[in-house]
């Protein structure tokens, strides 16, 4: 039985523990990581992986769920996150 509830990454689609994800949210037009998953906003679930992130922008994912425009350097934070998270 799982200890939390399963979410699905909006990249590569696999179904995990929430607490194995990243959760990215809008909050008040704000892009940022919610490591706590607890911040309120429109969210988005993500593998921890700089290819699942592509996965999501190629898709149009990220742009959709959180309705905002995903710029080079909302990208580039994302991977710092991703990378050093």
């Amino acid at each position: 039985m799982s200890a939390s509830p399963l979410e699905e990454c909006a990249g590569c689609g696999d179904l995990r523990d929430e607490i194995e994800l990243m959760r990215v949210v809008n909050n008040k037009g704000e892009v940022k990581v919610d490591p706590g998953s607890d911040l309120p906003g429109r969210g988005i679930y993500l593998c921890p992986q700089v290819k699942c992130l592509d996965l999501a922008c190629e898709k149009n994912a990220l742009k959709q769920e959180l309705k905002v425009e995903i710029t080079d350097e909302l990208y580039e934070s994302l991977v710092e996150e991703i990378k050093h998270g």
